[in-house]
This record gives structure tokens, sequence and C-alpha cells, in this order.
């Protein structure tokens, strides 16, 4: 079983900035392709970014160009950079891990952005 550990949620004004981890048990961090996906009330939860096992990033158009997402395979841990935030960016943040079959979750963190 992998466990996912989600941090650095919190409430921040319109415009600024946010750093999100996720800390990531397991032996084969490395294999994974890692993503962040969020959830707004009363939405579908939706990709925000993901990052492959080669370093190779894809992000959704709402947050192409604001966020950026990193891993640091040394310390089993993905980032998502986070800045220029809008009140849309709202939602419950989750971390998520995939490798062949198998997908695991984080219990989220919330981000509230305050215009």
């Amino acid at each position: 079983q992998v466990r996912l550990v989600e941090s650095g949620g919190g409430l921040v004004q319109t415009g600024k900035s946010l750093r999100l981890s996720c800390a990531t048990s397991g032996r084969i961090f490395r294999l994974y392709t890692m993503g962040w996906y969020r959830q707004a009330p009363g939405k579908q939860r939706e990709l925000v970014a993901n990052i492959t096992s080669g370093g190779t990033t894809n992000y959704s158009d709402s947050v192409k160009g604001r966020f950026t997402i990193s891993r640091d395979n040394s310390k089993n841990t993905v980032y998502l950079q986070m800045s220029s935030l809008k009140p849309e960016d709202t939602a419950v943040y989750y971390c998520n891990a995939q490798w062949t079959v198998y997908k695991y979750w984080g219990q989220g963190t919330q981000v509230t952005v305050s215009s």
C-alpha cells in the first residue's frame, strides 16, 4: 500500500502564491506518474497537473503558466507551485500516484483564495 500525505494548503489572497507538497511512501516512487487534482464544491474532481517518471509535465489550460509541478525522487515528494492564484482556484487539492493499474490518493488539502 502506498501512502500519500499532502501539505501546504491554506488561505491566501488573490495574486499570491502557495506551494503544495505530497510526501509518498514506497520504494518505487520514481516509477510513478504523480499528479495533482482538485475538487471545488459541487464540481467534479479535475486534473490540475501531472508529471511522469521521466519528468514530462502536463497542465490543465486553467493553470498553465501559473502553476508548476515538480518532483524530487530523492525525497519521494512531488510539489505544486501555485502562483497568481485566483478565487476560482479554491478547492481541495489531492495528490495522486499511478503506476500500471495501481492508483493511489492522498487525503487532500484545502486551498482557499480570497478576493
